[in-house]
């Protein structure tokens, strides 16, 4: 080694000295490496913060770098430490050469090299080792030609992309990533310099390796750099007490299933730029591992937010985490069909606003129906009588929505999915009556989406992560979605969320399968889903007492106060029940004209189907209507007649089932049938 480089630098005197003419040509025919060398794809946010970046093909970070995104303190170090005259060179430093050579023969060995920063290039550009004499003036000769085709801030660029730094790190922003975990745009003096030490030899300064030698190495660079004035003593002293990192830090990985999809849909694009916001980003991710923490490990969460005025999704959570555990965290539970449970409600509740079917005022009655084979139930299997159809909504009550469902007909509510930009997936070829209470295949994006639409105004705006906006179709008019969002206004919020006028609604599939709670303010929405990626239950899992408290928790991170609702549109009628035109005063389904007379006799308790407990053998019973007296009976037996009160005790000896019939003046009658115990 002392032999071969006092030759190598004769050598390269001797060729510099080769004939001005034949040595341009000489240089000239340079054949180049390829100077234009692949990066890191990456996908950022809307302000350009990076979300996600994916190594290049052979397993390494190198990421693209433009010339103003690096602290100007850490270019002057290394310009300075590593090559002073720079930009006065042409390639090769003659003057640093001779200097070496001539150190080199005195002492019998390297004293100080004569390496430029174009030549490191050259040797990094073409993976040469810097031993042999042949490398060394191939190393010149590309130098030199280099320097013939590029400008200097070009070269400069090069190298602070094919530095290395360690391991599978190339380049000074994936060495500022991993070992500071943030862009290299600004840093400490004490933070360039190792940046500018490690370099020099990469596996035996890694400082998450070798943090002692790391430590060495930059302080000989920051004792050269307050020699040679490129920082001040106070800055130098400044950096005495920081500690150099001994551990590399996760390249940023934010929303990784959105970042995976874009990457998908364009895959030749270097940069790709979405409209989520990556603070907001990140706080949901941490909301939503906090939200399934400690409770069981198949539990998963879903959080999507966007801005509904433009369509812009700001956050997408797909999973708790982005791993392949028991959670199955690589799938993207905002694009999974689940049921919706009753969060389609609001949809129903805004189309039959809008085809004069009823109002939020009108009556409807909460009582036990049959459609053929079909018998919905409430949740909690009791019955309500007559009620506002505002109050049903607000109680998320399966029978009058699907009363409504059946005087709109399901297709028309598939269609009004359809117009909200979703893409519905039907059990059958036809809908049914069910899709109301959830039985129709939906993702958490489409959800959003439509509540979205209902937050706009009734316009349907398709939820995007980049690319321009399209206005969709009309889902239902701005009156009627003025009401909806009126009525779920209307909802208080879970215990402990602050009091506001987040217009939301929850939900609970079928089985305690998925969870849901969705909301709006004026600006945004938010959507959150939980449940179990493989579609197993989870036992008590309701969507008012799990997803809504982290609905109100999203929110509150998009900002700290909602955006006011809009007032109601001039057409909207706001009156009472008594002072609504007479056919919405009470809604009518379509099999009314079947139906008793709304003055005919009814029992109103005990209701349908209900397990009564008998108090000393006797059963209280409630009456309405009817022309006075009336008749009761028991499975076709008289047990009061003449009666004139609406309401009276029965004995009835015995459990088991019996049928309660009631008969007035006019001979119309009602009855109901109920299990005794």
């Amino acid at each position: 080694m002392r032999a071969r480089w006092p030759l190598a630098l004769a050598v390269a005197l001797w060729a510099a000295a080769f004939g001005l003419d034949r040595g341009r040509d000489w240089v000239a025919a340079t054949d180049l490496p390829a100077l234009s060398l692949p990066t890191s794809v990456e996908v950022v946010d809307r302000n350009g913060i990076l979300l996600r970046a994916y190594t290049v093909a052979d397993g390494r970070w190198r990421m693209a770098l433009p010339p103003d995104a690096v602290d100007p303190t850490y270019l002057a170090m290394l310009v300075a430490y590593e090559d002073k005259r720079f930009y006065r060179h042409a390639g090769v430093d003659w003057r640093s050469m001779v200097r070496a050579a001539g150190q080199a023969l005195r002492h019998g060995r390297i004293v100080s090299g004569g390496s430029t920063l174009t030549m490191q290039v050259a040797r990094l550009l073409e993976q040469s080792g810097t031993g042999k004499v042949a490398g060394k003036l191939r190393q010149m000769r590309v130098a030199l030609a280099l320097e013939q085709r590029l400008t200097k801030d070009q070269i400069l660029q090069l190298y602070l992309l094919l530095a290395p730094y360690g391991g599978n790190l190339e380049g000074v922003r994936a060495a500022s990533l991993a070992y500071f975990g943030k862009e290299p745009r600004r840093l400490t003096p004490a933070e360039a310099a190792l940046l500018v030490a490690i370099p020099q030899a990469p596996e035996s300064r890694r400082p998450d390796r070798h943090p002692g030698r790391a430590a060495e190495a930059r302080g000989r660079v920051l004792e050269r750099a307050l020699r040679d004035g490129v920082i001040s003593a106070e800055a130098a002293r400044e950096t005495a007490g920081e500690r150099v990192p001994d551990a590399r830090k996760p390249v940023p990985m934010l929303a990784p299933h959105l970042a995976d999809r874009a990457l998908a849909e364009a895959p030749g694009l270097p940069l790709h730029r979405l409209t989520l916001e990556a603070g907001l980003q990140r706080g949901l991710e941490a909301l939503a591992r906090e939200a399934v923490a400690g409770k069981g490990d198949q539990l998963q969460i879903a959080i999507l937010v966007a801005d509904h005025r433009s369509g812009e999704i700001l956050a997408s959570v797909g999973s708790a985490g982005f791993l392949a555990d028991r959670r199955q965290g690589f799938v993207d539970m905002t694009q999974a069909l689940r049921s919706p449970g009753s969060t389609l409600k609001p949809l129903v509740y805004g189309l039959a606003f809008d085809e004069g079917l009823a109002h939020p005022e009108t009556m409807i009655d909460d009582r036990p129906v049959n459609f053929g084979t079909y018998a919905p139930q409430n949740f909690d299997k009791t019955w309500r009588g007559t009620i506002r159809l505002r109050e049903a909504l607000q109680l998320s009550l399966n029978i009058p929505v699907v009363l409504l469902t059946d005087a709109l007909g399901p297709a028309k509510v598939i269609a009004g999915m359809r117009r909200a930009g979703m893409a519905p997936v039907l059990k059958g070829d036809e809908p049914g009556l069910a899709i109301s209470l959830g039985g129709v295949g939906v993702t958490l994006q489409d959800m959003v989406q439509l509540y979205a639409a209902i937050a706009r105004g009734g316009v349907a705006l398709p939820l995007r992560s980049s690319g321009a906006g399209h206005e969709g179709q009309r889902v239902m008019s701005a009156v009627a979605s003025w009401q909806v969002a009126d009525i779920l206004a209307g909802l208080p919020p879970p215990p402990g969320a602050p009091e506001n006028r987040l217009a939301y609604k929850t939900g609970t599939s079928y089985g305690h399968r998925d969870a849901w709670a969705i909301g709006f303010d004026g600006a945004h929405v938010a959507g959150v889903w939980m449940g179990r990626a493989d579609g197993t239950p989870v036992p008590g899992a309701f969507g008012a007492d799990s997803a809504a408290p982290v609905l109100f928790q999203a929110m509150g991170r998009v900002s700290r106060s909602l955006t006011p609702l809009p007032p109601a549109p001039k057409a909207t009628l706001l009156v009472s029940n008594a002072q609504l035109p007479q056919p919405l005063r009470r809604f009518r389904s379509r099999t009314a004209a079947f139906e008793a007379a709304a003055d005919a006799p009814r029992l109103t308790f005990p209701p349908e189907g209900a397990e009564v407990e008998r108090l000393d053998g006797q059963v209280l019973v409630k009456l309405r209507g009817g022309t006075l007296p009336l008749t009761l009976m028991a499975d076709g037996v008289p047990l009061r007649t003449g009666l004139r009160s609406r309401e009276t005790l029965l004995s009835l000896p015995g459990a088991g089932f019996v049928t309660l019939s009631v008969i007035d003046a006019e001979g119309r009658s009602s009855r109901v049938r109920v299990l005794l115990r």
